[in-house]
């Protein structure tokens, strides 16, 4: 597990290197951010249903509802903390999107594979259909919400963009529990979904590199927010879940879900929408180098729950 999150750590320092030497940057972290969202992405949600091996039926609605119950108050919550953490509107946004929205598909994925087993990163994908759900819908009205020229409303051009219509194919597919699909479709949607991961991580890194260094070790702001991303909040919802009587299991791999770093997506949708990246591009910075810490820590104190 730690190699897991070191191994993705160094790619973002490989953005981070690209950008300096200006082999990134610009136009072409905007193009490459595009692509991302509405080619890679879409990409990795679907290969992500096809498995070969579904889950446990039983645990599917259940999944659904913690991830649901779960994003509900992490939205109630952070609407109310980035409040108390910033007067200013725009940065109430990115901050609310930071401690609402975890590194799932990019980070998740791997981090749950390494301590549950590869069949529970079946598991993760249903509960990644709530969040990438979110993400296109609550976390893009948090990015641009804000005062000024780039002030937008809830676009429903979401609901049926590419991102959207591939988490409903992945619903469709484990609901209907289609276990044979053919390898010319899932081979080629697993290698272009393959692409996102490096992608999205060589965006951050890159617009990371537009940054003084001093602004990489964060501010008082960044490091309370890091703080309520990978443990206050996570931990939170932890008991929350299993005093309302779910699943352990369930409540355990939802617990490592939202424990990770703060989601890539937000700097692409900063670069998308013309958006200002420094703050965005710092938490995830921070919170992606901390939580090489705090999730091994989290899963050894919960691990009997595990």
């Amino acid at each position: 597990m730690v190699t897991v999150m070191v191994t993705l750590f160094a790619i973002v320092v490989v953005g981070y290197v690209a950008g300096r030497l200006g082999y990134m940057g610009g136009t072409f972290d905007k193009r490459l951010s595009k692509l991302v969202i509405d080619i890679t992405c879409p990409a990795l949600i679907l290969s992500s249903a096809m498995g070969g091996q579904l889950p446990d039926r039983q645990l599917i609605l259940p999944l659904l509802c913690i991830s649901i119950l779960t994003y509900a108050v992490l939205t109630a919550l952070a609407w109310g903390l980035s409040r108390l953490l910033t007067k200013d509107k725009d940065n109430q946004g990115v901050l609310s999107f930071a401690m609402i929205f975890g590194n799932v598909g990019f980070m998740g994925y791997p981090v749950v594979a390494s301590i549950f087993g590869q069949q529970a990163v079946f598991y993760a994908a249903v509960l990644n259909v709530v969040n990438t759900f979110a993400v296109f819908t609550i976390g893009t009205m948090m990015v641009t919400g804000g005062q000024g020229p780039s002030r937008e409303k809830f676009n429903r051009k979401v609901l049926y963009g590419t991102p959207m219509l591939a988490a409903y194919g992945a619903i469709i597919i484990v609901a209907l529990g289609i276990d044979n699909i053919s390898p010319f479709i899932s081979q080629p949607l697993t290698m272009i979904g393959n692409i996102t991961v490096p992608a999205a991580l060589l965006i951050i890194g890159s617009s990371m590199s537009n940054l003084p260094l001093r602004a990489l070790l964060g501010t008082p702001v960044v490091h309370a927010t890091s703080a309520l991303r990978l443990v206050v909040l996570p931990v939170a919802v932890h008991f929350l879940c299993l005093l309302l009587g779910f699943d352990a299991y369930v409540v355990s791999i939802n617990t490592v879900v939202i424990a990770m770093p703060v989601a890539t997506y937000g700097t692409i949708l900063c670069l998308r929408y013309g958006r200002d990246t420094t703050l965005m591009a710092e938490t995830t910075f921070i919170t992606t180098l901390l939580s090489m810490v705090t999730i091994p820590l989290l899963v050894t104190l919960f691990m009997k729950s595990m």
